[in-house]
């Protein structure tokens, strides 16, 4: 069951056809992938790494990677995978005290970063007592390769069994420590097969790569798919709009048929000129994921290309839990959903005492399925919390299922809003918000109020950059939605926070907006 068998399974006939094709022109083959894995994986079975922890806590070496996108940082996943140790994908903009708790808190025997933070990640190393440091960097250089190369290509992949540990994804942290979600080789790969056939994955298919690898929707739903399908990828090393169009222009063989991106990636190419239908009218599918995609944005991409962006809803924890539909007999794609449930995949909604919620009752959401990871690394207690009596994932997140049972998810508990007694789901505001004139998008929050508890307010992106008429505006959401959901304040940004996934960063937005409804701050409209 070790994921890379299923990997070498799927490989070609003709291991010299192409299996990545980067923005510099660099081309390797399938046979390079597998030669270069194998190596990687000889030398890390040639360091004699020791199992981790004792007894039923007992499990297999962790590899951590600090490193920049590349094919090279793709292949080390890969390798870790052969070689049946861990894989701890680290975003590359992390500092010294960010990467010292992963490092603290995932014990890896080895350690992989760039040369230029060499002089600083490889005290903090030391000090934590990390076996082995490797050096990577983008352009192919670096001591991790050095020492590769010195190893036989050849290697047999080191048996695993589905509910052994394969991947540790760190959540995003946004309330309290970040948390190390364990995930198996069995929930890789159960969810990588589901998504093939729902997605109805083709052997002619090519996918255009320029989501980030430290994360579950680059390193996990992207590259699983394109490997365990032995098609293509044209590789970028970063989101770029002009190089996306570029690829999905090319004409050569491999043609591009398949992109995913974050909400952000789709606005900055529907703020590129060159994005037009016939631009991309060799390609068959676009995903977006990660963060909601706004309605108008949904809209604005169809009437430009023709082509209707399928949703998706997924969590480091879970891999994908739900899609639109893949093909049009199966259903509409619907804008503002993340569509029903997958093959395999449970997924049901209750209210604050355990109960069902009808149909369209927001509740919370939560998830069962051979997806569904373990447990927090090193945290039972949390562990024990996110899970029912009766073995569902408790998400965080809030939404209703529709009759037709399409998903709708209408923001995280944590966002859940409580205004003088009254709940208010951020995302149905945002949803109205965002339809006012002038308006490009919104995010709205609940900060200390002195008589309602929380006060409802609204950070707004205008189309020009200016701020509107504040009071114009609530007085417009009056006829539109109960006043207790109506903001009584709205700020004007240039843009929203956004994490490295685009999702937008509430936490910030609340702390910021913390003393809206000081005595001294607050404007007449608001009493």
């Amino acid at each position: 069951m070790n994921l890379y068998t299923a990997i070498q399974a799927a490989l070609p006939a003709t291991l010299d056809e192409p299996a990545i094709l980067t923005e510099a022109g660099e081309a390797y083959t399938w046979r390079d992938l597998d030669r270069a894995t194998a190596m990687i994986a000889n030398l890390l079975d040639s360091l004699d790494l020791p199992p981790v922890g004792r007894g039923a806590q007992r499990r297999p070496p962790v590899v951590a990677a600090h490193i920049d996108k590349s094919v090279e940082g793709l292949m080390l996943y890969m390798a870790t995978l052969r070689a049946g140790a861990v894989f701890l994908p680290l975003n590359p903009a992390y500092k010294a005290a960010e990467l010292d708790y992963f490092v603290q808190d995932a014990r890896p025997a080895v350690l992989v970063c760039r040369s230029d933070d060499l002089d600083w990640v490889a005290p903090l190393a030391a000090h934590r007592g990390v076996a082995h440091l490797f050096t990577l960097n983008t352009d192919r250089s670096g001591s991790l390769l050095v020492h590769a190369a010195q190893q036989p290509d050849v290697h047999a992949v080191k048996p695993r069994k589905a509910s052994d540990l394969a991947a540790i994804l760190y959540t995003s942290g946004t309330t309290g420590r970040s948390k190390g979600a364990m995930l198996s080789h069995g929930n890789l790969l159960s969810n990588a097969r589901t998504l093939l056939r729902h997605w109805d994955w083709r052997s002619d298919d090519c996918l255009v790569h320029a989501l980030p690898t430290f994360h579950i929707h680059g390193l996990f739903v992207a590259c699983h798919c394109a490997l365990l399908s032995a098609t293509p990828m044209r590789w970028l090393s970063r989101f770029d709009p002009a190089q996306v169009l570029a690829h999905l222009t090319d004409l050569r063989a491999p043609r591009a048929t398949v992109f995913m991106g974050v909400p952000t990636m789709y606005g900055r190419l529907l703020a590129h000129e060159g994005l037009t239908a016939h631009a991309v009218s060799g390609m068959r599918l676009f995903v977006s994921g990660s963060a909601p995609l706004l309605a108008s944005a949904h809209e604005a991409f169809e009437h430009r290309t023709g082509h209707t962006i399928l949703e998706r809803y997924g969590m480091s924890e879970t891999g994908m839990l739900c899609s639109n539909p893949c093909r049009p007999a199966d259903g509409p794609r619907q804008p503002g959903s993340v569509g029903p449930a997958l093959p395999g995949v449970g997924v049901r909604v209750i209210d604050d005492a355990g109960r069902p919620c009808g149909t369209d009752t927001p509740g919370h959401v939560q998830v069962q399925g051979p997806n569904v990871f373990s447990g927090y690394l090193g945290m039972p207690d949390k562990t024990a919390e996110s899970f029912t009596a009766d073995g569902w994932f408790i998400t965080g997140d809030v939404g209703f299922i529709d009759a037709a049972g399409y998903l709708h998810l209408v923001g995280r508990a944590k966002d859940l809003i409580i205004t003088g007694g009254f709940n208010v789901y951020p995302a149905e505001v945002e949803g109205h918000v965002d339809k006012l004139p002038g308006v490009i998008e919104s995010a709205v929050v609940g900060v200390p109020h002195p008589d309602f508890g929380e006060g409802v307010v609204a950070v707004v992106v205008t189309t020009d950059g200016r701020p509107l008429d504040e009071a114009r505006l609530i007085d417009a959401l009056k006829g539109q939605i109960a006043s207790f959901k109506v903001p009584k304040r709205i700020f004007f940004v240039d843009d929203l926070p956004r994490n490295a996934m685009g999702k937008v960063q509430k936490n910030l937005l609340r702390q910021h907006h913390q003393h809206a409804f000081s005595e001294h701050t607050l404007p007449e409209h608001t009493a």
